[in-house]
């Protein structure tokens, strides 16, 4: 039977697929090389894993729902300089968590009190975030001439969106890879560090499971309540409605995977909005692009571990500015539902510069949020009409 509108396909390999699969790479890749160097991973390992569990997620949920490091846990790590040991023992610990919440019922539970409106200030929150990283670090990063590639790469966006010919987010990159190929990437490096490697096995001790859970874990676990789960099962209702999602689903994935990342040398990981949006927003519509993506992380770490650094080069930082900037605007503008109503819109703007502004923003503005929709019949000014 044909695959119609109503029933996309769960895999398509196209090019809009392959142009999707770059939609959040401008996040991960800068995480994974700081989170690499800062706790002196195998860079073959941690990229083989990563890649193996996009392919993975891509196949159960036939979406383009791809897995990012751990936010809060990769601030600290690069920050504070945390072993490896550790953050192996934190993500056996947040997956453990994160698998008896969803197992238990009060992940559902939680998904059901917090109102959609303070959904959506945690979305348009990331989308800020996201937002200032791209035109706060990612575009500047080259000077004057990062602004003309990133000035470069915004109008090509503007000029091919919704191109079915000529996917903008594939021309982005190539163009991107090209220059920074010609202009600034070490062939000879890259040569010089072929060869293949196999993720390493790992075998976490007590003792860096406890410190991995106090020091990393909990910092981590408000985020990935509101954005990597609650905001995420939102995100597919908004954008895939003939696809709906559990947040049990969710869970389970999120809990199951970093049971197994670490054992294997890869660093925990997450679903997240952010994600899934960048993905839809350069054109991706099934977990075609999601397999994709996760198979060029596999390449890199089998063929490229020994030059990882040099290979990520071809990736230009204004051209993934762009990238995050596109991937923050498909996120922002799902507030528009709350436009209707002045109280919800209210709420969802506080918990959006709550998340943005405040340390551990996501949430407290979770709590805040929640908190204003079931009390704000008392309050006057946020009432319909107010």
């Amino acid at each position: 039977m044909p695959d119609t509108p109503a029933q996309p396909p769960r895999l398509r390999f196209d090019r809009h697929e392959l142009a999707g699969s770059f939609g959040d790479i401008g996040t991960d890749l800068p995480l994974l090389i700081g989170i690499i160097a800062a706790a002196q991973l195998d860079a073959a390992s941690v990229f083989i894993v990563f890649g193996l569990l996009q392919m993975m997620t891509g196949v159960i949920y036939g979406l383009p729902m791809p897995m990012q490091p751990l936010k809060a846990m990769a601030v600290l790590v690069i920050s504070q300089k945390i072993a490896g040991a550790t953050l192996y023992g934190a993500g056996l610990a947040i997956g453990a968590i994160i698998l008896l919440l969803s197992l238990s019922g009060a992940l559902t539970w939680l998904a059901r009190v917090i109102p959609r409106c303070v959904v959506r200030g945690v979305q348009v929150g990331l989308g800020l975030s996201l937002a200032t990283l791209a035109l706060g670090r990612y575009v500047p990063a080259q000077g004057a001439a990062g602004w003309w590639l990133a000035g470069g790469g915004f109008l090509i966006m503007l000029l091919l969106w919704g191109n079915r010919r000529a996917p903008a987010g594939l021309v982005l990159i190539v163009l991107g890879a090209a220059y920074a190929l010609i202009w600034r990437v070490d062939g000879g490096a890259i040569l010089g560090g072929i060869g293949l490697r196999l993720p390493q096995v790992h075998w976490p001790q007590w003792d860096s499971i406890l410190t991995g859970a106090v020091v990393l874990a909990l910092p981590q676990l408000p985020l990935s309540l509101s954005n990597s789960l609650i905001a995420t099962r939102q995100t597919v209702a908004d954008l895939f409605p003939q696809r709906a999602v559990s947040i049990r689903k969710l869970g389970v994935t999120y809990g199951v995977v970093n049971l197994m990342a670490p054992l294997l040398g890869g660093i925990p990981v997450c679903h997240g909005c952010g994600g899934l949006a960048g993905h839809y927003a350069f054109g991706a519509r099934t977990g075609g692009s999601v397999v994709i993506y996760g198979a060029m992380y596999v390449v890199l770490g089998v063929l490229f571990g020994g030059a990882a650094g040099q290979v990520v080069e071809v990736f230009p930082l204004p051209i993934l500015g762009v990238v995050l900037l596109f991937e923050a605007l498909v996120l922002m503008r799902l507030v528009g539902d709350t436009a209707g109503s002045g109280r919800e819109l209210t709420i969802a703007l506080v918990v959006a510069v709550t998340a943005l502004c405040v340390p551990q923003g996501f949430v407290v503005g979770l709590v805040v949020g929640t908190g204003m929709y079931y009390f704000s019949g008392r309050l006057p000014a946020l009432r319909e009409g107010g």
